[in-house]
């Protein structure tokens, strides 16, 4: 799969190996709740790349690959394998051992880039990019948590 394939609306992107999938939780929460109250749960592409290089052997390529189909199904998400690291090279150049959230816009331009756990200042940053791509303030509504 390409990402290509989600042009025409922002995309959100999240690349993650096997130990950071719970590093930005609180962007993820805060994304959905206010995805979901503002009614804008289908105004962007969230799209998942698991980093799964570590796995890619046999027989833990596919006991990683059907754990990664489960997840895909608990959470409505798509999430897009990488068993070579590829977004770890040129021109990604993203780090293969942390989460990294990435913004790109309608026509695949990287509007916002980072690497690591985002804090409220980061969190802040990323929601008002979204926001000027949508064309919607997101930037004060509230983070708690999905139930």
């Amino acid at each position: 799969m390409a990402l290509s394939q989600w042009r025409g609306k922002p995309v959100i992107l999240f690349y993650e190996d096997r130990h950071s999938t719970t590093l930005n939780a609180s962007l993820k929460d805060a994304l959905f709740n206010r995805g979901r109250e503002m009614g804008l749960l289908q105004a962007a592409w969230v799209v998942a790349v698991a980093n799964l290089e570590s796995f890619n052997f046999f027989p833990a390529r596919d006991i990683a690959l059907s754990h990664v189909r489960g997840e895909e199904k608990k959470w409505g998400v798509p999430i897009l394998v990488d068993l070579e690291g590829v977004l770890g090279d040129a021109p990604w150049k993203l780090p293969k051992k942390t989460s990294s959230v990435m913004l790109l816009s309608a026509d695949g331009r990287i509007v916002y880039s980072h690497s690591g756990r985002l804090d409220e200042e980061d969190m802040d940053v990323f929601f008002g990019h979204l926001s000027t791509l949508l064309g919607v303030n997101m930037t004060g509504a509230p983070r708690d948590a999905h139930p």
